[in-house]
């Protein structure tokens, strides 16, 4: 079975210039997890779930065990309260910005006479969810895992009084 039998073909895309916040509104109405970017009609990048949680990370807590003086604990609750203010006023501004600013730039393709076997194994070694589709330059698909498991799915005939 080849890539263009299992693709899901014109997916739904952004461009570099869209905001985070648009972005994700895409995501959930269409229930998708990644938008290929495109600028033109050339892509660009990939515009990930994960790339928008790693925006939400935060600093690991130290192993070192840590004594406050008594200026400090003074000082801690005014540091904490500043540093809650920039975590807020970061947050609202995450929505603002444009997917070119967090997109994966690198972006591993397939084309639609691959083997499906061997896009899946791409996807494995590359520990990725899903391969944008290609015909020379252009954008002409995009295989999930979950267009695998269906394309495989439907491979084989379903047999009377089997369970589905």
């Amino acid at each position: 079975m080849l890539v263009k039998d299992a693709m899901t073909k014109d997916p739904i895309v952004c461009s570099a210039e869209t905001t985070l916040r648009e972005a994700v509104r895409l995501m959930r109405k269409h229930h998708i997890g990644g938008l290929p970017v495109m600028e033109g009609t050339e892509l660009v990048g990939m515009l990930t779930e994960s790339d928008l949680i790693s925006l939400l990370e935060s600093e690991k807590i130290s192993d070192d065990l840590w004594l406050p003086s008594p200026f400090e604990i003074i000082e801690i609750p005014i540091r904490e309260y500043i540093n809650w203010e920039k975590t807020k006023h970061a947050l609202r501004n995450i929505g603002d910005m444009q997917a070119k600013k967090v997109m994966i730039r690198q972006v591993i393709t397939a084309t639609e006479i691959m083997d499906i076997e061997e896009a899946a194994a791409l996807m494995l070694k590359e520990r990725i969810a899903r391969l944008p589709v290609m015909r020379e330059k252009k954008l002409v698909g995009i295989l999930t895992r979950a267009d695998i498991i269906n394309a495989i799915g439907a491979s084989y005939p379903n047999k009377e009084g089997a369970d589905t």
